[in-house]
């Protein structure tokens, strides 16, 4: 039998009950201010430290922004990849599939619009996420990825096929990344899968990204139904069965 891991002692998990609230008190503070609202002393008070004790949970700002972000990204691609699992349990075709990874990302979305602002929003000024964050934006992509490999993109997308395939070869760990969702596709289909998975992305999260950010109120029509539309036209332009 495999060893089992140490249970954690009460220190440890005393620092880890701390850190959550200290987490669950900034996005208290994003929920109801924005970004701009995040202020370490305001949690401390709240939770009944000191300025000073706070910094032994996190180091400052960017240290607690870097683990909201890092929890948002795990949430959002735990999401997709079980309504991808869920998807292909039920036979789904690729164009039922990419409906449904679309929704659960929606969904995901519009229930925390303050997590979802985090990720994909306009940053906190003076702040700069650090490059670890790509991998965990990566994991969401990647179930969009896997989806799409048997895709046929437009002609029209073509050149972003080669800029992608350069991208794939020069960029750390792409590669990777692309093998775990990929395990046996050619280089065609993967470039294929990246393809549509960017051009799904960049409507996705545009038209989401001005829903939750409010600019469709009042503009006569159900964001969830433009997006459904949206879904149908990116799966006519793949050719998706």
């Amino acid at each position: 039998m495999p060893p089992q891991a140490a249970t954690p002692g009460p220190r440890a998990r005393y620092r880890e009950q701390t850190r959550a609230e200290i987490k669950a008190a900034a996005l208290a503070q994003l929920a109801e201010g924005g970004t701009g609202a995040l202020a370490l002393v305001k949690i401390a008070k709240e939770l009944g430290l000191s300025g000073p004790a706070l910094y032994r949970y996190f180091a400052g700002r960017d240290d607690l922004l870097d683990a909201l972000i890092c929890d948002a990204y795990a949430d959002l691609a735990g999401a997709v990849a079980d309504a991808a699992a869920t998807s292909a349990d039920a036979g789904s075709t690729p164009r039922s599939g990419l409906r449904d990874l679309v929704r659960t990302f929606r969904g995901w979305a519009v229930a925390q619009p303050h997590r979802y602002l985090l990720i994909g929003g306009t940053p906190v000024p003076g702040y700069e996420a650090p490059p670890e964050t790509r991998e965990h934006a990566r994991a969401v992509l990647g179930p969009f990825v896997a989806l799409l490999a048997g895709c046929t993109p437009h002609p029209a997308l073509g050149p972003v096929v080669t800029d992608l395939r350069a991208w794939v070869t020069r960029e750390p760990g792409v590669e990777r990344w692309l093998e775990t969702y990929l395990p046996e596709a050619s280089a065609e289909a993967a470039a294929a899968g990246l393809t549509g998975a960017v051009q799904v992305w960049t409507q996705v999260h545009g038209t989401v990204s001005l829903e939750v950010s409010g600019l469709y109120s009042g503009m006569g029509h159900d964001p969830a139904t433009l997006l459904d539309a949206q879904v149908e036209l990116l799966a006519d332009a793949l050719s998706l069965a």
